[in-house]
């Protein structure tokens, strides 16, 4: 996983590098990721009654939902226990595996509802492996890095069915940083340059890392 990857190339200095997520270090987006991937366990044990089910089915503006999970993030990350980066992105690691054979048994059954569609466990898979890789871009730049996956155009396909309410196409990115379901703060205190190709580029920029 390239996450577990990039984490390695860390020294205790570098955890405290600021990343493209507005007021967070690198090892608090450990920490965030962390926290993402029990949540989703959380979600996938209660669906499709989940407390994100409820919160999408009232199918808010994406604005709305985006101040609310920031809000949940926020509180999450400050009620994580004390631990370094690594600590963090290992237990991130062995919930995202887990969390990966729990869905393939239960690939197409209904995991939450925004408006008039349907997001099945895969796609909610799909959301997850796009917001990772997000992330991955996140940490590649606190190590003054530019990452792009090998296949972006799968995950387009990840994050259109498992983020209804935040089409690629819309006007205006209203993503927080940590994308659609696990999001963060808005914007880059990071330099980058420009990732080549239209996948890649369109879900930075749905995700509130690269101007609309």
């Amino acid at each position: 996983m390239v996450i577990g990857e990039l984490a390695l190339q860390f020294t205790d200095e570098a955890w405290a590098s600021p990343t493209p997520c507005q007021e967070w270090r690198a090892a608090d987006l450990a920490g965030h990721l962390r926290c993402v991937a029990d949540d989703y366990h959380e979600y996938l044990d209660d669906a499709p009654v989940s407390r994100l089910a409820r919160l999408m089915a009232r199918s808010a503006s994406p604005q709305s939902l985006a101040r609310k999970l920031a809000r949940q993030n926020s509180a999450e990350l400050a009620a994580l226990a004390d631990a370094g980066g690594p600590e963090h992105i290992a237990a991130f690691m062995a919930a995202a595996r887990s969390y990966a054979g729990r869905a393939l048994p239960v690939w197409d059954l209904p995991h939450h509802r925004f408006g008039d569609t349907v997001v099945t466990v895969g796609g909610m898979v799909g959301a997850a492996c796009a917001e990772w890789h997000l992330h991955a871009w996140d940490l590649a730049a606190a190590l003054g890095k530019d990452y792009q996956p090998a296949t972006p155009e799968v995950l387009v396909a990840g994050w259109r069915a498992g983020m209804p309410h935040l089409p690629l196409d819309a006007s205006a990115a209203v993503a927080p940083c940590g994308a659609a379901v696990g999001g963060g703060r808005t914007g880059a205190t990071v330099g980058h340059s420009a990732v080549p190709g239209g996948a890649w580029q369109a879900l930075l920029r749905a995700s509130g890392r690269l101007p609309v």
